[in-house]
């Protein structure tokens, strides 16, 4: 029986090379993912390296060179509202920008995942339970539910992500819970419980490897979401606090100046925008790949 089993294995995993080989041609000859990706590659990089790259002190700020417009010497893109150069605040801003819409979008993927696979493979009450209070959480909008959270917990960064995540991890969580009910009536899924394999044992070989893709796709098409929602948060002033620079905290603070500089004032609502509809076109991308049917 070893052998068999054995062999069975080794068969397979070509078979699992093959597929994650074909989802890596097709993402190459997807040029519009390739440059979403190299987009979102460089605002990464522009975050990491920020006090390298930006030519100010993002917190310097003066009055008598407040609101500048795009193209002044010393301040390629400006300045805003306390003169503080826009060109620094936006490269520092993608620091937070990017934490607090990545950060809620992981933590949710793990937690939400886990519950999901839980209740679709035990089924069942366990089912009934998580799913039940899962439910819950639906019959609040996603902006209501992250706003209504972060009041309660108070402002500031790791509250902002908490509430995030919990607003994430419902539908994450539904994803998988359905994509589990699917594939552990599966026959090769019978076949390993016959075997003897236990339930840990069949969860991480059998049911993890099939279930994890729809959910990774899934919740990559989160992250625009949650960037907005992040942005909008600190709008509120119930994320970022003054005077670090973050998107949404900027679009805050310049919007008295909208009809003083209106393209200054607009920059930082341009990177959000970048950033989602980046995450939106990489989603897509992936998902097309993932695809066994194309």
């Amino acid at each position: 029986m070893s052998s068999s089993l054995s062999s069975t294995l080794v068969s397979a995993a070509p078979s699992a090379r093959g597929y994650w080989t074909s989802v890596a041609v097709k993402l190459t000859r997807d040029k519009v993912a390739l440059v979403c990706g190299s987009i979102i590659a460089a605002l990464i990089l522009m975050a990491i390296f920020a006090p390298w790259i930006a030519p100010e002190d993002p917190l310097k700020s003066s009055i008598l060179n407040r609101l500048k417009p795009i193209g002044t010497p010393g301040h390629l893109l400006g300045t805003d509202e306390l003169g503080r150069d826009m060109l620094s605040r936006l490269i520092f801003g993608a620091r937070l920008s990017l934490l607090m819409g990545i950060t809620p979008v992981l933590c949710a993927l793990a937690i939400g995942s886990l519950l999901g696979v839980v209740a679709g493979f035990v089924g069942g009450p366990t089912n009934t339970a998580i799913m039940r209070t899962i439910d819950v959480f639906y019959a609040f909008p996603s902006v209501l539910l992250a706003v209504a959270i972060s009041g309660a917990l108070g402002a500031g960064i790791v509250n902002a992500i908490v509430s995030l995540t919990i607003v994430f991890i419902p539908p994450i969580a539904r994803v998988a819970e359905s994509v589990t009910t699917q594939v552990r009536g599966l026959d090769y899924v019978e076949a390993a419980r016959a075997s003897g394999a236990g339930s840990l044992t069949i969860i991480r070989v059998h049911i993890l490897g099939n279930v994890m893709g729809p959910v990774f796709v899934y919740a990559t098409g989160l992250l625009s979401v949650c960037m907005i929602l992040a942005a909008g948060l600190s709008f509120l002033g119930l994320g970022t606090k003054p005077p670090l620079p973050e998107w949404g905290l900027m679009l805050n603070t310049l919007r008295t100046a909208i009809f003083q500089n209106p393209w200054v004032a607009a920059l930082p609502g341009f990177m959000i925008f970048l950033v989602s509809f980046c995450c939106n076109l990489m989603a897509d991308g992936l998902r097309s790949a993932m695809d066994v049917h194309r």
